[in-house]
């Protein structure tokens, strides 16, 4: 995620990191099956009264309530009928493959933001309550571990409410932002990144309108009547906060890259020729990012582009998704815009291929989003945007920043209803200063070697700070556990190799002006949560002051 400015944060001081190794997800499970049945005939007969259920929580320490333990999914169907009124609820039905790790006699869904109608589970019907963001649903049967199990939720999905992410409702259409913890405001789901899986979405629509998704078209769009139904499927897992839907008055541009590598940009038709000068860079950033770290790791590129105020674009898995006004502010030189663009493609590797094993471990998606980000502006845009000048910067206002969000694998939690907070500039910049401490410390030939080994070795998976620390040990030949402890942990910032007169600034010094692509020091006041013209949030964070901009 880009994120254009920040406010300082109110939130609480940071708490342990939780275990490692921990499974995502939440269920609950009976040790009788006789039990089990019992509550079968609960739900399918009604004769006796239920017994309660409740919300569950995966126990992630940022976001504690969402993610769920005793399956794993395997695929999602979604599919999605759109009257052509972006101000109205969808009627939709999501289908979920899953395989139990338990014995279960229930399961949580995490699902918000629209009207649950049925809910199947092997094709009968189970019985279903909602508590707060969950849905809480009662198999027929009793579910046994490693069982394959299908549920079946037919719901809708409602764009209208709190701008607190999931839908984001354009000039002419909908798109989807479900970063962080938002998917399960527009379909039932695990909604936790550690819990990857495949995706198809069919999504009904007016004729005139275009419907796009992750992944590829799964043969040519189906009519009937004045309706046109568009199916995609992924040829890669995915996780839920990474979906995207776009419905409106779009024109689909093919092109190829590197390899021959489908690349699809999708844009608001009535802007196409004006934005045709920067979807034609996208080749060769694709190409200048496996110069860096290997092979593109999808089935697909492209670029989603909205007419929408969101304040921040987004990495959403083959399609990043941009708000149409980032490529039309004059006053923001080139290599600016292409950084930007570069950053959400990285993340194609670092954060979509690679995703965190839990939200503490974002500093590795934005981390090095920020380090290839800020590579390829020093390319473009030499002096003006020399990549050392920019960690000294990071450097003198890391320890600030650490008071401010917390060291980069232990942000502070989310304040309240703000949730896209954890998002700060510890976890851009700050985060990215990491890395440029373990180059210094291992050498640059190393640190390439790791990074191209990380999205390898790591591939359509799910990874942690651990992980990496043990990686870059084996990598390095050092032992890089206490580098790492205090880089990612500590409240003050280490010395910095190979510069020892590098001194973070002093505390009444963080207001000082940011040099250009820079965050300003010690934040700037924003509008975090403050809703768009489209009745959208303006997130506002940890994105670098462009030039020209006020810091």
């Amino acid at each position: 995620m880009s994120l254009r400015s920040r406010r300082p944060s109110r939130d609480p001081d940071r708490t342990v990191p939780a275990p490692r190794g921990a499974r995502t997800g939440r269920l609950r499970r009976s040790g009788r099956r006789a039990a089990a049945l019992g509550l079968a005939a609960v739900a399918t007969l009604g004769v006796a009264e239920p017994q309660p259920l409740e919300a569950q929580g995966l126990g992630d320490r940022l976001f504690p309530t969402l993610g769920n333990t005793g399956y794993d999914v395997t695929s999602y169907d979604v599919s999605l009928d759109y009257s052509g009124h972006n101000d109205r609820p969808l009627n939709a039905t999501t289908e979920i493959t899953a395989q139990a790790t338990t014995e279960l006699d229930r399961l949580n869904l995490d699902f918000a933001r629209g009207t649950v109608r049925s809910v199947k589970v092997g094709g009968l019907p189970a019985r279903y309550e909602q508590h707060g963001e969950d849905l809480v649903v009662v198999p027929p049967v009793h579910l046994s571990r490693g069982q394959q199990v299908k549920i079946s939720v037919e719901h809708t999905s409602d764009p209208r409410g709190k701008t607190d992410g999931g839908w984001i409702r354009t000039t002419d259409g909908l798109a989807m932002a479900n970063q962080a913890d938002a998917a399960h405001r527009v379909f039932p789901c695990n909604d936790h990144p550690s819990d990857k899986a495949f995706f198809t979405f069919r999504i009904t629509a007016p004729q005139e309108l275009t419907a796009v998704a992750n992944g590829l078209p799964l043969g040519a769009a189906g009519t009937r009547a004045a309706r046109r139904t568009w199916t995609y499927r992924t040829a890669h897992p995915m996780a839920t906060e990474l979906a995207q839907v776009s419905i409106g008055k779009s024109s689909v541009l093919f092109k190829h890259g590197p390899h021959d590598l489908p690349i699809r940009d999708v844009v608001p038709t009535a802007h196409r020729a004006a934005l045709a000068k920067w979807l034609a860079k996208t080749p060769a950033q694709v190409a200048w990012m496996e110069r860096k770290v290997g092979p593109y790791p999808f089935e697909a590129y492209g670029v989603l582009i909205a007419n929408a105020r969101t304040g921040f674009e987004l990495e959403t898995q083959t399609l990043s998704l941009f708000e149409k006004d980032l490529f039309a502010t004059e006053h923001l030189p080139a290599w600016y815009v292409e950084s930007v663009m570069v950053h959400e493609l990285s993340h194609q590797w670092f954060g979509d291929s690679v995703s965190p094993r839990r939200w503490s471990d974002v500093w590795l998606n934005e981390a090095h989003a920020t380090w290839y980000e800020a590579l390829y502006a020093q390319e473009k845009g030499g002096r003006r945007a020399d990549l050392e000048t920019r960690m000294h910067r990071a450097y003198e206002q890391s320890d600030g920043w650490r008071a401010e969000g917390g060291p980069p694998a232990a942000p502070k939690v989310p304040s309240p209803g703000q949730k896209i907070s954890i998002f700060r500039p510890i976890v851009y910049d700050g985060g990215a200063l990491v890395l440029y401490a373990l180059r210094q410390k291992i050498g640059p030939a190393a640190f390439d070697r790791l990074e191209r080994e990380w999205v390898a070795h790591h591939k359509d998976g799910v990874a942690d700070s651990a992980d990496f620390t043990a990686l870059a040990s084996k990598i390095s030949g050092q032992d890089l556990t206490g580098f790492f402890q205090e880089w990612l942990y500590a409240a003050h910032t280490p010395p910095m190799p190979g510069h020892p007169a590098w001194r973070p600034a002093a505390a009444g010094d963080l207001g000082k002006p940011a040099q250009p692509g820079q965050p300003a020091k010690g934040g700037q006041p924003g509008k975090t949560g403050q809703p768009g013209k489209t009745g959208q949030p303006v997130k506002l964070a940890a994105k670098p002051t462009p030039p020209g901009k006020p810091t």
